[in-house]
């Protein structure tokens, strides 16, 4: 069993990994919207993975005998300036997250809840690719700067990204 302190902490942590989902869906509806097909698809991806994200979070929350207190979702934001700008809140919103993540695993360490200390490690890892991934689509958008052709190569090369197999 872990600490109330603890079981608050993560379900805000789960509350926040839905509403990754549910923002990561909104900017494939940005995407869909404005015929970027290919970043859509790229954002259908993600928006499952910080679905596998939560749902990790909760089985682990229910494991350890805690509670899961599902939260209200925050509406996420519908518009943005342009696809460049999509990316550089994506890779806030990864930093967001980082920091959210660093937090818990701080209050993990100072609860000695070592079950829950060795679960986060998986997220700390996740968060760098996380991070890392949004980074460098961020540079991409930065060296295209108003290239039309650009903009399509990138599309079509974010839609490619395969769907990768649930880490454990």
């Amino acid at each position: 069993m872990i600490s109330e302190k603890m079981q608050v902490a993560l379900n805000e942590q789960l509350n926040k990994e839905l509403f990754s989902s549910y923002l990561y869906m909104a900017m494939e509806a940005y995407f869909e919207d404005n015929n970027f097909t290919g970043i859509a698809r790229w954002m259908e991806l993600q928006a499952e993975e910080e679905h596998i994200h939560a749902s990790k979070l909760y089985s682990f929350i229910i494991k350890v005998g805690s509670r899961v207190k599902l939260q209200s979702l925050a509406e996420p934001q519908f518009e943005w300036d342009s696809p460049k700008a999509v990316f550089q809140a994506v890779y806030e919103h990864e930093q967001f997250i980082s920091k959210s993540i660093n937090d818990l695993l701080d209050l993990a360490i100072d609860e000695r809840d070592h079950a829950t200390s060795t679960f986060l490690h998986w997220y700390v890892d996740e968060q760098v690719e996380e991070e890392a991934n949004a980074a460098e689509i961020v540079r991409n958008f930065e060296m295209i700067e108003d290239s039309k052709g650009g903009l399509f190569l990138l599309d079509r090369e974010l839609g490619n990204r395969v769907a990768a197999a649930p880490t454990v």
